[in-house]
């Protein structure tokens, strides 16, 4: 009986070991990045970091000037007393590019800003307002308050994330979403990117130099990356369940079984 016993254990012992074997082992060339650094030919990348404007973009535009009674109908503001709140605090309301790209301004009217970087709409409002006679000596400031850029798949914390500045990177991107985990295919990350309307792609193999030098290394408000699973580890994880399975199943049959004779040797 007690042979029995220790014939079971063994058994699901040895099951457990033939599971764990499974996730089997990674290699430094699967996980490292940037590999052939040593050998990279690095180059003034070609394409601008600096994103143009879209529609539904939020732009904070902000003028100044010596005169604050000429330049106060520019800047929109709201305090927190309008808002609820018991401060007298203004802040600023951001200008909404509309379906067609446009923005309303008061004394320049509707402005095509769609396809605009940031500096070409800082140029254009301070050249309407000094050329129109509107405001003496101006200082124009643009910036967006819905840069987001979207981490999905095997990352430590997927999810979407909007960036204070307009100047990220796809690695800064990564870092922000906690880095690839252990699991991530390092050679075939996708890059997904809306240009004038129509989602275009890029796949990217992090253990190469490439990226370093790629357009699509600094990023655009609403891009997507997506790290997908490694297929080893697809292949890993569908083998060891189904083994699982197989192993779980063969073990509560044989439990039973040894069971049954146990309780029969004990009654002889």
């Amino acid at each position: 009986m007690n042979k029995l016993r220790i014939g079971l254990f063994s058994l699901v012992f040895s099951a457990l070991l033939a599971f764990g074997a499974l996730s089997g082992c990674t290699s430094s060339k699967d996980i490292l990045y940037f590999q052939d650094i040593d050998s990279f030919d690095a180059h003034k990348i070609e394409a601008a970091y600096e994103p143009v404007i879209m529609k539904d973009d939020k732009l904070q535009i902000i003028i100044s000037g010596p005169d604050k009674s000429v330049i106060s109908p520019y800047n929109f503001t709201l305090s927190d007393e309008m808002r609820g709140g018991s401060s007298t605090t203004q802040a600023v309301v951001p200008y909404l590019v509309d379906s067609q790209g446009f923005i309303d301004m008061p004394g320049l009217g509707r402005i095509k800003v769609e396809g605009m970087r940031r500096v070409d709409l800082v140029n254009f409002i301070t050249g309407m307002l000094t050329s129109q006679g509107l405001v003496k000596d101006p200082v124009v400031s643009v910036s967006f308050l819905n840069f987001r850029v979207t981490v999905l798949g095997e990352v430590r914390n997927p999810g979407t994330y909007t960036v204070p500045s307009e100047r990220i990177t796809v690695l800064q991107a990564l870092g922000m979403a906690g880095d690839l985990l252990i699991t991530a295919d390092r050679n075939d990350i996708l890059l997904i990117r809306d240009v004038d309307g129509v989602q275009t792609h890029y796949s990217f193999d992090i253990t190469k130099s490439d990226i370093l030098n790629s357009p699509y290394f600094y990023m655009h408000q609403n891009d997507v990356i997506y790290v997908p699973q490694s297929a080893t580890r697809i292949a890993q994880g569908t083998t060891a369940t189904g083994l699982w399975s197989i192993i779980l199943s063969s073990t509560t049959t044989l439990i039973t079984v040894v069971t049954f004779l146990i309780s029969i040797l004990g009654r002889s």
